[in-house]
């Protein structure tokens, strides 16, 4: 089944550019606890190189199988071209969990920043959560263009605080300017680790921004445009934003737990602390809308395959939006609200690596199998420099995942909760088999 879209309802370039930016990035909330897990001089070293090692490989395959299959459901629909329906299927399961436990980061966060002003609202955390999750869900239900606007207008309250507090301390005369030193001197190797995946959780979803590309206007170019212009806007405020936190004297432990909004009145008073709670607000807010519009198109798509109900393909009347999917999807986030952050990213880090993997696999394959297939957007790479692009990413991915299991037995739950969840794959593709008979009409 193809869904044709008006063009007056396709997304442009520039509200594209602000989605891709809430669901990569959605400001700096989240990077505090990198300065206290590998302290001030390998934090913008870890910064200056994984995005490089990690992002850059994933978003060239991303932009080269997007031009060649600009289509909604995205990665899905690549790995299914290269791999067939069984491993679309993990690659539709895996990141439709990993996109759950993403999802439940973000509700999570807003309280945390909510708490600046009112200390007593973590008592009624888990209210105010499903209140964002069930408002994100209806606002999704409308349609692409209304989440569109309302992400331009979020980013645009994330990234004024950051602005001013870059301008601030830049042009205070209290700012003592030290140049940065980057080394992993003395940091042990399990810290090394969650500082990774701090970062390489603050990088991820460049994949996840395709899934809605069929509701893009002239998507080849204007994913291009945007995926390099986010790029370089995440990685500046990123660098910006650790290298004025390390010199500013602010502590590190604090930070980790207070967040940004700790930075803000040290460096500038209340006034600026109140900026950037209510920036962290926005940004958790834009996030969650921004993922939940990439990932509800997954199960549309792979329903007509048969690998899901058939309900979940159903579109809403009015605003052709998945429904079904989107009120799936706030039901199990209403649940993950329960894990806590550090747990969740662990989590979320292990299952989107193994399903970006999987993608990489289905560029190589596809090189392979459809050398003269039309690429607007292609690699300037063969078949084996591809090989070495991906094992890049790989490398980073299993340092990270080797870090986790060299902690405590406590500590290592998580990973071995998304272990379990990556291997729940085959059983239920199992089941998906004998019942559902996917791939047949």
């Amino acid at each position: 089944m193809v869904t044709t879209v008006k063009s007056s309802r396709l997304l442009k370039p520039l509200s594209l550019v602000a989605v891709i930016f809430l669901t990569v990035s959605g400001g700096p909330y989240g990077l505090e606890p990198l300065l206290q897990f590998v302290g001030k001089n390998g934090a913008l070293l870890l910064l200056m190189t994984v995005p490089f090692l990690w992002d850059l490989p994933s978003i060239f395959m991303v932009l080269e199988l997007n031009s060649m299959m600009p289509v909604e459901g995205g990665y899905y629909k690549w790995v299914n071209r290269a791999l067939g329906l069984r491993w679309a299927f993990y690659e539709g399961w895996w990141t439709w969990l990993y996109s759950f436990t993403d999802l439940a980061i973000y509700p999570v966060l807003f309280v945390t920043y909510l708490s600046f002003f009112f200390p007593a609202i973590a008592a009624y955390k888990i209210y105010i959560c499903l209140i964002i999750i069930w408002s994100c869900a209806g606002l999704n239900m409308l349609g692409i263009l209304p989440v569109g606007k309302v992400s331009l207008v979020l980013s645009t309250i994330v990234l004024i605080p950051f602005f001013i507090l870059f301008g601030y301390s830049f042009f205070s005369t209290s700012f003592h300017f030290a140049a940065p030193v980057f080394s992993l001197q003395h940091v042990g190797f399990t810290s090394i680790g969650m500082g990774l995946y701090t970062v390489m959780w603050n990088f991820l979803g460049w994949d996840n921004t395709t899934t809605y590309a069929g509701e893009v206007d002239k998507p080849v170019r204007s994913y291009l445009i945007s995926m390099v212009v986010a790029f370089i806007a995440v990685l500046a405020v990123y660098l910006l934003t650790v290298f004025v936190t390390q010199n500013s004297g602010v502590d590190l432990n604090e930070l980790s737990d207070k967040g940004y909004p700790l930075l803000g009145i040290k460096t500038g008073g209340t006034w600026l602390g109140i900026l950037l709670s209510v920036g962290g607000m926005a940004s958790a807010l834009g996030i969650f809308s921004a993922v939940m519009l990439s990932i509800s198109r997954i199960p549309r798509a792979m329903a007509e395959d048969r690998l899901l109900p058939t309900w979940f393909a159903k579109s809403h009347k009015r605003f052709n939006t998945p429904y079904i999917s989107i009120i799936v999807c706030a039901v199990v986030v209403s649940f993950m609200v329960l894990w806590t952050f550090t747990d969740l990213i662990v989590i979320d880090v292990i299952l989107y690596g193994a399903g970006l993997f999987l993608e990489f696999i289905s560029l190589i394959v596809l090189r392979a199998k459809e050398p003269a297939a039309i690429r607007p957007f292609k690699i300037p790479l063969n078949i084996f420099g591809l090989c070495i692009m991906a094992l890049l990413s790989c490398s980073v991915y299993v340092i990270a995942l080797t870090s986790v299991f060299m902690q405590s037995a406590t500590k290592t739950t998580p990973a071995i909760f998304a272990i379990g969840a990556l291997f729940s794959a085959e059983i239920i593709w199992l089941v998906i088999r004998f019942t559902l008979k996917p791939g047949r009409s």
